[in-house]
């Protein structure tokens, strides 16, 4: 499930609810997509447990801590939701 919305500093902001062993693989698809700004892993409670900026210049080894994180978030996480801001 998404849900597209608009903010006022040209970008759009899109969430997904997810279980927690579909998280990684989602958090690498939208990072391999590339414009993302920000993505935001909250819990079933709608608290923000995880923000992980992105941007174009950070790839690779730096973002290796935050898959981690994401990981280990998502073997505690049964249900969550990733909201996913990005350029226009």
């Amino acid at each position: 499930m998404d849900d597209t919305k608009a903010t006022s500093e040209q970008t759009t902001t899109e969430e997904f609810k997810l279980t927690g062993d579909e998280v990684v693989k989602k958090v690498k698809e939208i990072i391999k997509e590339g414009n993302a700004r920000r993505i935001i892993i909250k819990n079933e409670k709608e608290v923000s447990v995880l923000e992980i900026p992105v941007t174009l210049g950070v790839v690779g080894i730096l973002l290796a801590p935050y898959l981690a994180a994401v990981g280990a978030l998502a073997a505690v996480l049964t249900n969550c939701s990733i909201v996913v801001e990005r350029r226009k």
